[in-house]
């Protein structure tokens, strides 16, 4: 069953086209990969799913249920959970404090129902020895950590990681990608925009490529980097 459906789904800026017919679905469980060149409209579909800004047409399904117009907060309740590129933690809170506002607000319940389930979330993330500390002190891991903590803390159905292995060191970006696997092993689904390749391809099952906003290909990550169309228009390789 789809967890998640685009279906014809198209976004433009005057006369610029950033999503052009996308269609595609993700099944409850699964972790599919997104990739393409800088430009190709992957950021801007993330904000499509997420609801942070409309579709000039086409739909978008989650759980069964049309939220092409749902705003995002409530897109968020119903259990869609995001990172962004740039972490931009609340910097003078603390890290559990972070925490604490993302399970209060992304599930519509009070800080106190949440701490449990935050202090866990720290836990998984590696972030428990870091619990008291200021947000705004911390190292780019763990910022990157805390960005995925706060989306895990709306205790999400589905979880949207855009570039979250960016600006990584080799070890650190393992580490994460070690912290990703686990959460995707306990049943969380996964949509994951990424530039660092052998981290996208070690936990996604499927790999959809974008072009100026159109899917260009959709299938098994070996199949997908073999093609001949993605090597020229993602990797430069004249074919």
């Amino acid at each position: 069953m789809a967890l998640i459906s685009l279906d014809r789904v198209n976004r433009s800026f005057g006369a610029l086209t950033v999503a052009d017919g996308v269609t595609f679905d993700v099944a409850e469980g699964e972790a599919l990969g997104i990739i393409g060149p800088n430009g190709a409209g992957k950021s801007t579909l993330f904000n499509l799913i997420a609801g942070n800004i409309a579709p000039d047409s086409g739909t978008i399904r989650f759980m069964g249920e049309d939220v092409t117009k749902t705003p995002a907060m409530r897109r968020c309740i119903a259990g869609m959970g995001r990172s962004f590129q740039i972490p931009q933690p609340f910097s003078k809170l603390t890290v559990f404090e972070n925490l604490l506002v993302a399970g209060a607000f992304g599930r519509n319940r009070s800080e106190a129902d949440v701490a449990q389930d935050c202090a866990e979330v720290l836990r998984k993330t590696g972030l428990l020895a870091k619990a008291n500390t200021v947000a705004g002190s911390l190292s780019l891991l763990e910022r990157k950590r805390l960005e995925l903590a706060r989306a895990l803390a709306t205790d999400p159905k589905l979880l949207l990681l855009d570039e979250i292995a960016g600006g990584l060191t080799e070890g650190e970006c393992g580490e994460l990608v070690e912290t990703i696997k686990a959460i995707h092993a306990q049943g969380v689904t996964i949509i994951w925009i990424e530039h660092v390749l052998h981290a996208l391809n070690s936990v996604v099952e499927r790999l959809l490529v974008l072009h100026f906003g159109k899917v260009i290909g959709i299938g098994k990550p070996e199949a997908i980097m073999a093609s001949a169309e993605v090597r020229e228009i993602y990797l430069g390789i004249e074919v």
